[in-house]
């Protein structure tokens, strides 16, 4: 059965009742959320700016589209968490977009905002995506420095960590330095708060200015330090993504984002894998959870690093043909999920990499036909090997009953 059955036969987003699901247009915002059982939420949005606009209007219709958005759903601006600006000129581009409150937050409210230079394909200057949390108590949040902001909430405290970066303050262009920089302000934002690396990050995006030339001394720095760290094949590792991208400082070539909760218990925690479909990351000597889940009282969190189109050998299928990459990634995915017992149809949202932005009008179209509920971003992002044409990452939530774990 081929994917496009598998996921109609599923009903995968692609019918609600009898009636088919319009794929998104250009420079709409699309919209998923998630409702527990005492009636919280959490929103994802996503959106990127139509063509034939010039930089300060994309930027205007992201916030003028967003906001209405926010308030066709009696959503406040502030219970917004984290946001990423994907950017296709970030060195011209980022002080517009630090300026935006809608964008960026406020002193009173702080959100956690992620800016790099990803280009949006096709044609658009600035995408953007957004996750909201729509509870009955307000969220208790404090901004510990530019580059964290920690959410408190029921017992546990949720750092966002965005721009782990030298600042152009290390001009040593040594992707292994900035990589060990990078993690080290991150465990030492954790240590402040009374956490560590090895029990309470749970995901990160790392971004390299020439995955081609300086992904192997990241991958090599980031073993080394996770040893010291208690993160070992016998233990575990970490979520992630390493893609092509950068800001804008120009002698950065890592910056670093990481999601890490604080007051986790280790049974909240388990590891997706499928090893029919795809082994195991480390064996092929690179440092991280092809998934990870996070299980709270009504709720289970996937986080889904970024996958390829791999086999359980570890080698890339179809090297030559993006839209059975495609499948075969988004058959990947779905395997991962569905040894946490979700799926496909729990995707709350998708960042899909494009090495090629030739590939897009194929990619979207295919997206469209399988896909059309999911906010998506596509983005020019080369991955870690130059035949894997392209690369998607995630986050799904499923509903779930575990007395035993707090709730989210």
């Amino acid at each position: 059965m081929s994917l496009a059955e598998s996921l109609k036969l599923k009903s995968l987003s692609l019918i609600t009742g009898n009636k088919a699901i319009k794929a998104p247009s250009p420079g709409d915002v699309v919209h998923r959320v998630f409702t527990g059982k005492k009636g919280e939420k959490e929103h994802f949005f996503t959106i990127t700016a139509p063509e034939g606009l010039n930089f300060k209007e994309q930027v205007q219709h992201i916030e003028t589209h967003y906001t209405q958005k926010l308030r066709s759903l009696n959503l406040a601006s502030n219970t917004a968490v984290f946001r990423r600006i994907f950017l296709s000129d970030a060195h011209n581009q980022a002080d517009a977009v630090r300026r935006s409150a809608t964008i960026c937050g406020t002193v009173e409210h702080p959100v956690a905002v992620s800016i790099l230079q990803q280009s949006p394909i096709p044609y658009a200057k600035i995408a953007l995506l957004s996750y909201h949390i729509e509870s009955e108590k307000p969220l208790i949040r404090r901004r510990i420095s530019s580059r964290h902001v920690l959410i408190r909430k029921n017992g546990l405290g949720h750092l966002w960590s965005t721009g782990l970066c030298s600042q152009d303050i290390d001009t040593t262009f040594s992707p292994a330095r900035q990589t060990r920089n990078a993690f080290k302000e991150l465990i030492a934002a954790l240590s402040a708060e009374k956490g560590n690396l090895a029990d309470n990050c749970v995901r990160t995006w790392i971004y390299l200015r020439d995955i081609d030339t300086c992904y192997q001394s990241m991958v090599k720095e980031r073993r080394e330090l996770f040893l010291r760290h208690g993160l070992t094949e016998d233990t575990h590792f970490i979520a992630s993504t390493g893609i092509q991208g950068s800001n804008a400082h120009l002698h950065d070539l890592v910056h670093m984002d990481a999601y890490s909760i604080l007051g986790l218990d280790p049974k909240q925690i388990s590891y997706l894998n499928d090893f029919d479909k795809l082994c195991a990351a480390k064996s092929y000597q690179v440092t991280f959870e092809r998934g990870t889940r996070i299980a709270y009282e009504d709720r289970s969190h996937f986080l889904i690093s970024g996958t390829a189109s791999i086999n359980n050998r570890g080698v890339c299928l179809y090297p030559d043909n993006v839209l059975k990459q495609l499948d075969r990634t988004l058959e990947n995915i779905d395997s991962l999920l569905q040894a946490g017992k979700a799926s496909l149809a729990d995707m709350m949202y998708l960042i899909i990499y494009l090495r090629d932005p030739a590939d897009s009008s194929a990619v979207r179209t295919r997206l469209s036909q399988l896909l059309p509920a999911v906010p998506t971003i596509i983005v020019q992002g080369s991955v870690c090997r130059p035949e894997w044409l392209i690369e998607i990452e995630g986050i799904a939530i499923a509903a779930d009953h575990q007395p035993s774990c707090p709730p989210f």
